[in-house]
């Protein structure tokens, strides 16, 4: 069965307004990209600083750890509170709400002179996570034709993978030398350059057409083919985060890299990242579903691969490019789906899968960190995430032949009618 892709129909986000030239679209994409740079700055970077984190705030690696799954979990309330407020106005109001919560969380974080504090600006920050990428995608799709929809969706998503390819990396160097402190001080910066470009180049559009009410909207997420996308995204993603949070101190301890070696080693995962994203939107334009299905048989493939060579170095790094890339190209795909079955609801749904997300991250770093604390070592959050992983490819297995039967039925009742 062919599938189209991006949140069609035209009646759910519309074609590109007239005055939103191909160059403006190209610019505002860059700006949203940018904000992307930051959130994505913000929730990766302690995966390249745990020690220096845990060391600091007097903490064990595990504790620092629930840092990023605490980041993660706030963003679910985020997208599911806050978004519904949001929704009916101009997506440039919504967006820049958003990231004055990103602003100040950072701040906080910056300057938290307690784990506990540093725990609050996390949660603060991650409160924008949601909603800025959720509205962020419809918005990315309405500036575009609707044949380009999840690549305008990958545009979006771009900043948060060069966030891995350059800024986590450059993170974990600033962290080394002025502390990682320095790092948030740096992001909230960042969040402030995204806000100007954000009022300069994003043009004033109007909020997704022909929404639901907004109870209407919630029983909208409840439907088979939209429930299976959400399980999906926080399955599939949640076992690579679970394995990614704990990458640095298993790339020291078991690997045997050096401290100075993790930046690029890190490199090598952004890039994989980087390429993943480009490619997976390429393949969501095409086909949505079957991108989705191939790279969720992949995916567990590499982690087991990565967690079997975990003490040979060279293969290691290839394999953190190939979690990267695998992982990462799952994100468009999952992204276009949710949005297409969520007619009506399009940004609830977007930001929820957002939240699909990182409740899948809470749930991998929990049970990775678990795994850890109980004496089963740094690769046993591989096992824990390509477990994860391939339960999510059961759900997305047993939905498409949910849905073939249904369209095969529907198919015979037109037949007979006829």
């Amino acid at each position: 069965m062919t599938t189209t892709v991006g949140p069609a129909p035209d009646a759910e986000v519309g074609q590109p307004p007239a005055a939103v030239t191909r160059r403006n679209a190209a610019l505002a994409l860059f700006a949203l990209s940018v904000g992307g740079f930051g959130i994505g700055l913000t929730e990766f970077v302690i995966a390249g600083l745990l020690t220096e984190v845990a060391t600091d705030l007097g903490v064990t690696i595990s504790q620092a750890g629930h840092l990023v799954g605490a980041y993660a979990l706030a963003v679910v309330p985020g997208a599911l509170l806050i978004t519904p407020f949001l929704m009916r106005r101009p997506p440039k109001y919504a967006l820049a709400v958003l990231l004055a919560f990103f602003v100040v969380g950072n701040l906080l974080s910056a300057w938290a002179p307690t784990y506990e504090v540093m725990m609050a600006g996390r949660i603060v920050a991650a409160l924008a996570h949601g909603g800025y990428f959720g509205i962020g995608a419809v918005l990315a799709s309405a500036l575009v034709p609707a044949s380009k929809r999840a690549s305008a969706v990958a545009a979006l998503f771009a900043g948060l993978t060069i966030a891995n390819v350059l800024g986590v990396p450059a993170g974990a160097l600033v962290g080394q030398q002025y502390g990682w402190r320095m790092v948030f001080w740096i992001i909230s910066a960042l969040g402030l350059l995204a806000l100007a470009g954000l009022i300069a180049l994003v043009p004033k559009t109007e909020p997704e057409r022909d929404q639901l009410p907004v109870a209407q909207q919630f029983k909208a997420l409840a439907r088979p083919q939209v429930l299976a996308s959400l399980l999906t995204t926080a399955l599939v993603f949640g076992g690579m985060f679970g394995v990614f949070t704990y990458i640095e101190p298993l790339l020291r301890e078991v690997t045997g890299y050096s401290a100075t070696a993790i930046p690029w080693l890190l490199v090598i995962f952004g890039a994989g990242l980087f390429a993943g994203n480009i490619l997976g939107g390429k393949a969501a334009d095409r086909n949505a579903d079957n991108a989705v299905l191939v790279l969720s048989i992949l995916l567990p493939i590499v982690i087991l691969t990565l967690g079997a060579i975990a003490g040979m170095p060279v293969p290691v790094a290839i394999l953190l490019f190939l979690l990267g890339l695998v992982g990462f190209a799952t994100v468009p795909g999952l992204q276009a789906r949710v949005m297409r079955h969520a007619q009506g609801a399009a940004t609830l749904a977007s930001a929820t899968n957002i939240a699909a997300f990182n409740l899948g991250n809470t749930i991998g770093v929990s049970l990775a960190g678990a795994a850890i604390a109980a004496g089963y070592g740094l690769v046993s959050p591989t096992v824990v995430g390509a477990g994860l992983t391939v339960i999510g490819l059961t759900i997305i297995v047993v939905a498409r032949i949910a849905a073939r039967r249904r369209a095969s039925s529907s198919a015979r009742h037109i037949n007979s009618a006829i």
